[in-house]
């Protein structure tokens, strides 16, 4: 396993490979690697044949009352799952080496796109992503990177500033992988506690509630997100954050009655966690 934390190094690595006729591939992480990164990178490698896996917790991306401190960190057990999972190399940097004088340039996406869902609830937040992103693409020059479809408005924040920017990297979206009841797998499901995780899956049978009308011909936006939330609302430990229906490439809200393929997304507080999924209708 390569192990590298400078920008230099990294670089170098991914352009021998270039050098040589094989594709790269990213994963960009913020580590606490799960079974859903894991997937990531399996996908990756399936598409390039070489893997690198970016483990750094960004801060920009967190806002002032948000969870940066107590972000779960464990670099021993995230070199595992890179290992087993068949990565080849691990991009580890610290703050300075992302961010050498200071969050004193950003990567801004209007419209839209980031001020609705998690956008409009954590302002700030897709700046952050889009730069830390952008910033990645710079250092590792990948051909490819993989993105998983639960992070759905990251993704398309993502996938519109590289078409924007002109950076040279295919956006892979891989499928949400969930635990054997349902609940979409998270770095932050390890903050919930044994009565909140009870309560938890509630959250995709709410979607699947949604996606069963769906099935039988309803095409109301309205009666679809208020099945969500009438789902959601029947327990007591569950504070709904936002249940949305948006277009699956432009992430409009989708306000006539759903003729495309579209993503129907829930953020939902669990005690102090906030947890988000969705699911694609129509596809």
């Amino acid at each position: 396993m390569i192990i590298e934390s400078k920008i230099k190094e990294i670089r170098a690595r991914s352009r021998e490979q270039k050098s040589r006729g094989i594709k790269t591939a990213l994963v960009p992480t913020m580590g606490s690697l799960h079974e859903g990164h894991a997937s990531l990178i399996r996908a990756a490698r399936k598409s390039a044949g070489f893997v690198i896996v970016s483990i750094f917790v960004n801060p920009t991306q967190f806002g002032q009352d948000e969870d940066f401190e107590r972000y779960p960190r464990d670099f021993e057990r995230d070199k595992a799952v890179c290992l087993d999972s068949g990565a080849d190399a691990i991009f580890f940097p610290d703050v300075a080496e992302m961010y050498p004088d200071g969050p004193s340039v950003s990567i801004e996406v209007a419209g839209r796109m980031t001020e609705i869902m998690c956008g409009g609830r954590r302002p700030g937040h897709f700046r952050g992503v889009a730069t830390i992103v952008g910033k990645l693409f710079i250092a590792v020059e990948p051909d490819i990177a993989v993105f998983g479809q639960k992070d759905a408005q990251q993704a398309a924040v993502i996938k519109k500033m590289t078409k924007c920017l002109g950076f040279p990297v295919e956006i892979i979206v891989s499928p949400i992988v969930r635990e054997s009841d349902g609940l979409a797998m998270s770095s932050r499901n390890s903050y919930l506690s044994p009565a909140e995780r009870a309560s938890a899956p509630l959250i995709k049978q709410s979607l699947d509630r949604a996606a069963e009308l769906f099935e039988k011909g309803e095409r109301s936006p309205q009666h679809l997100k208020q099945a969500v939330a009438n789902s959601l609302g029947g327990s007591p430990a569950i504070r709904t954050d936002y249940v949305e229906l948006v277009d699956n490439a432009s992430f409009e809200p989708v306000d006539g009655p759903l003729d495309r393929p579209a993503c129907l997304a829930v953020a939902a507080y669990i005690g102090k966690t906030r947890l988000i999924d969705n699911i694609l209708l129509g596809e």
